[in-house]
């Protein structure tokens, strides 16, 4: 290996977290690449590359893993692992480093403010002012946040914080692949979670078993006057059901920072007004991104000086 190997960078970071990496590795965009550059990185220096750096909501397409004969490791800056290929890097001898227990707190946040800006209309109500309508009209009346049922779908780390949150403002249950020794209350099938909640949350981790689990029917379960909020994975809503619960009035309001096709977001969801829509940022705050780009540095060191990984789901 090179005094400083190639890393392939998936996405844009902080500058934190790309001064660190350019001081470690010879760094490629990739992201910036057009198709023709890609490739031509491939034929001509491909074999060089030993590292990834990359977004959960991106990962690393197993086409490219495979294109890389030498690659050594592939550092999230998250904690989703569904955009790897699991059995492939365990089956390459390939590292894999995540940043776990950094943004449960920012991410558990986001869902709650969404809820309340979701029940609340506080972004329409935001516009009203901003526009001056307000001397000329008043906003309709909104819905309360106190007194709703609120069901968890994911007890995880971030599902866990989020049941903390909320259960100041009203009775929580959960739903998950296991029962656990929690005081909330615990629903087998997600449609029972559905039917038991005034406002569903969206925690769980996508995979093949989550993919559109929540789709149409447990939307319907969910009910006219049910609210969803999405902090996890697009891909575990189905988006086109969704859209269309929203537009007949089959479901109040949603909340989403996630999306299946990201950072492309279907018109069907921006156009209608009982939507609150955020762009991936439940983690964004400055505490925690430099408290994810720390771990993937150390990752990354432990990776370089042949040692186990602090922070790897392997």
């Amino acid at each position: 290996m090179s005094a400083r190997p190639i890393a392939l960078q998936m996405s844009p970071f902080s500058a934190y977290l790309e001064s660190g990496i350019a001081q470690r590795f010879e760094v490629v965009r990739w992201f910036d690449l057009d198709e023709i550059s890609r490739q031509a990185l491939l034929r001509e220096r491909g074999p060089q590359v030993h590292v990834v750096v990359t977004a959960g909501h991106v990962g690393c397409p197993v086409d490219l893993v495979q294109s890389l004969p030498n690659l050594g490791v592939i550092a999230i800056n998250g904690v989703g692992l569904d955009k790897v290929d699991l059995a492939l890097l365990r089956q390459r001898g390939i590292a894999l480093g995540t940043t776990p227990n950094t943004l449960a707190e920012d991410v558990a946040d986001l869902a709650v403010g969404l809820t309340i800006a979701l029940l609340r209309d506080i972004p329409a109500s935001d516009a009203h002012v901003r526009s001056g309508q307000w001397p000329r009209a008043e906003r309709p009346l909104a819905r309360k946040v106190t007194g709703r049922r609120f069901g968890i779908l994911g007890l995880g780390q971030i599902g866990h914080a989020i049941a903390q949150r909320l259960t100041p403002f009203g009775p929580v249950c959960w739903s998950g692949p296991r029962e656990k020794a929690v005081a909330w209350p615990y629903h087998a099938d997600v449609h029972s979670l559905a039917r038991a909640s005034d406002v569903l949350v969206v925690a769980c981790p996508a995979n093949a078993a989550t993919r559109h689990l929540v789709d149409a029917t447990v939307i319907e379960a969910l009910g006219p006057q049910g609210y969803l909020v999405n902090i996890s994975r697009g891909a575990v809503v189905d988006e086109t059901a969704l859209a269309a619960a929203l537009a007949e009035g089959r479901l109040a309001g949603a909340g989403l920072d996630v999306y299946e096709n990201e950072p492309h977001v279907p018109e069907a969801l921006r156009s209608l007004p009982n939507t609150v829509l955020t762009p991936h940022v439940a983690s964004a705050t400055h505490e925690t991104r430099k408290h994810m780009a720390d771990l993937v540095l150390a990752n990354l060191d432990a990776w370089l000086h042949g040692q186990p990984l602090p922070a790897t789901p392997f």
